[in-house]
């Protein structure tokens, strides 16, 4: 655990919370121009300072917000020699032991940065740097002696980081938009994205919407020479439960490491408040930290829900808390802004409360804590439940299944059908993560899909890790988590809280999704994940020490957005329907399908509400990335 002993002496660090971009390789004209394009597409990312570095083969680019060694720490950074040239967003939070560790080996710090511990320990491992790091990255670093670039990303994907060869160049960014300023690069809606993206609802292959940009995925690093890329993975997220704990035992364990790690998370020159739902997550992370201030949004609609939740917690903890309340008109006005800084369609309603709450938070803070990961890594999604609720169908044979199957599908949508048809589906065609929109079939019928795409598409994006998580024996439950963790977790949570609080240059730290907290969780067994009617049973009785038991023991919810509601008013009825009608949908879509669609639900027959939202979402991005809309 980090004592305030540590926390007094240790020297200060520099945080990095920024945008980085950049290309090596051959050289565009005016590459000057063109480099600071890039660098002002993602001036929100850090509106502080900015930085360059040019030489023959390359060219750096660093914006800056400004939270921790605030008079120093400058970006591009350079080793004492000038052979190895850093650009770095994020944290690395355990600097202090590495930068003593390479002490000893000889090497000599100009200044307290953990920037400089990426040169240092680059000089001294070489791309091995990655197994020594703990904390929130994405770097590239140009190694002059090999003419190389070398790019890594954190373990779990909290930071984002993109890339394209183009002609021979390796160019990169935090955001899209930086590459799209790059003048080789010309705009491809990718449709395999758009397939996929219709049943997961965020982009979930590593080939981006952007045909030709790709992400680096968690856990990757890269090397880039003589204009060849390629491309190595460092780290995997595994599962290994160990037996012979009480739940006590595990309950001391979790409390602890997740202490440590939000100490850590507070080490900063400017103040860190965090953001609070109603949620049990949040709520534990505000009983465990040491800030002054929560921030908090709800809806109309939710009675303040949120908000009073909020509040009664907040006083209860002797914290401030600050609320908005997001009105109809507020949600669809900033639709659009959504979507530009997200920079791929993405359909989970609530990432308009998050970049609502994140410019709340702005206007009095540069740093917030949120509860991101924890339902990944102990097991807090009520669909977890679901392996041990569908127990019966265990002892059917496949023979009956498959009958009975193929009966509830011709079943009016009455209640308990889709109970049987789940337990009569095996794991890994029911579950893709947390969220499931289109099944190929529907997309199949709604999507003009060109000829010699697959149909099949699903099975080949989760099926590798069906695989992995089988061979390895897990539980059904486990194999869930690890499906979230490499693509619900990845695609969509862990990126719409990048992008929505660096919209408002605001830093977002999760404390929960740490390589050292994982090393426990990955240890959890099954009973102290799922319990009774109980999930994430551990951690509540984590959370049990410090919070009311009403709290602790919340069900999960997700946040309460009144999509299905809006999409029954004329208003908005109207407003989907042109959008359905539009050129651009005519160009992707069967329209008179997703009109039927919006027609069902406007009825009240069928609640289609998160389909519609799905196609929406796209065609509002599509809207503002390939047509006029200005955000």
């Amino acid at each position: 655990m980090v004592s305030d002993r540590f926390l007094k002496y240790v020297p200060r660090m520099e945080t990095n919370m920024c945008g980085i971009c950049g290309f090596a390789g051959k050289q565009p004209e005016n590459r000057e121009v063109v480099l600071k394009g890039m660098m002002d597409k993602i001036i929100h990312r850090g509106p502080d300072s900015e930085g360059s570095y040019l030489e023959e083969d390359v060219a750096l680019g660093f914006r800056r917000l400004s939270i921790i060694d605030l008079d120093n720490g400058s970006q591009p950074m350079k080793s004492e020699t000038g052979d190895v040239v850093v650009v770095f967003n994020g944290e690395i939070y355990n600097y202090k032991e590495l930068r003593a560790e390479l002490m000893e080996k000889g090497h000599t710090f100009q200044n307290n940065s953990d920037t400089e511990c990426l040169i240092h320990g680059y000089e001294e491992y070489g791309t091995e740097l990655v197994q020594h790091l703990r904390g929130m990255f994405a770097f590239v670093i140009w190694d002059r002696k090999q003419k190389k670039a070398f790019g890594a990303r954190d373990h779990f994907g909290i930071k984002p980081f993109y890339y394209a060869v183009l002609n021979g160049t390796l160019v990169f960014g935090s955001e899209i938009k930086s590459i799209l300023e790059y003048p080789g690069y010309a705009k491809e809606v990718n449709l395999e994205a758009l397939q996929a993206y219709l049943t997961f609802q965020y982009s979930v292959l590593p080939e981006t919407f952007f045909k030709g940009i790709f992400k680096l995925m968690p856990g990757h690093f890269m090397e880039f020479g003589n204009g060849i890329l390629s491309i190595s993975r460092y780290y995997e997220a595994t599962f290994e439960p160990e037996q012979g704990l009480t739940l006590k035992e595990w309950t001391d364990r979790i409390d602890k490491v997740t202490k440590d790690s939000v100490e850590y998370h507070m080490i900063s020159d400017v103040e860190v408040a965090s953001l609070l739902s109603s949620g049990v997550d949040s709520s534990y992370l505000v009983s465990r930290y040491s800030g002054k201030k929560t921030f908090t949004v709800g809806f109309e609609n939710d009675g303040h829900a949120e908000i009073s939740y909020a509040k009664r917690l907040s006083e209860k903890l002797k914290l401030e808390n600050i609320s908005n309340t997001i009105t109809p008109e507020e949600y669809w006005e900033v639709l659009p802004k959504v979507q530009y800084h997200m920079d791929e369609p993405l359909a989970d309603a609530s990432c308009v409360a998050l970049y609502c709450v994140d410019r709340e938070a702005a206007k009095h803070v540069k740093v917030v804590l949120s509860g991101e990961g924890a339902d990944e890594f102990f097991g807090g999604y009520n669909i977890y439940h679901e392996p041990f609720s569908l127990k019966p169908f265990r002892k059917i044979p496949k023979p009956v299944k498959a009958v009975l199957k193929g009966i509830a599908s011709t079943m009016p949508n009455i209640k308990g059908r889709n109970y049987i048809l789940r337990g009569c589906t095996p794991l890994r065609e029911r579950f893709v993560g947390n969220a499931f929109r289109f099944s190929e079939k529907e997309t199949a019928r709604i999507l003009k899909t060109p000829a010699g795409m697959s149909k099949k598409y699903i099975g080949k994006i989760t099926g590798p890790f069906y695989d992995k998580a089988e061979a390895a024996g897990y539980d059904d439950v486990t194999k869930m988590q690890y499906v979230d963790m490499n693509f619900w977790l990845i695609g969509d949570i862990l990126l719409k809280a990048d992008k929505m609080s660096m919209a408002h240059s605001l830093e977002s730290r999760v404390p929960f999704l740490d390589k050292v907290v994982f090393e426990t969780a990955r240890k959890l067994p099954t009973e102290f994940k799922i319990h009774d009617k109980t999930t994430k049973y551990a951690f509540r009785e984590c959370a049990n020490r410090y919070l009311p038991q009403e709290v602790a023991e919340k069900k999960k919810l997700g946040f309460p957005v009144p999509i299905a509601k809006w999409l029954r008013e004329e208003e908005c009825y109207c407003r989907i329907l042109r959008a359905f009608s539009s050129p651009a949908a005519a160009q992707f879509f069967h329209v008179e399908r997703l009109v039927g669609l919006l027609n069902q639900h406007k009825s009240g027959k069928r609640d289609f509400s998160k389909k519609i939202w799905t196609v929406y979402m796209f065609l509002v991005w599509y809207e503002v990335y390939f047509g006029n809309s200005a955000v």
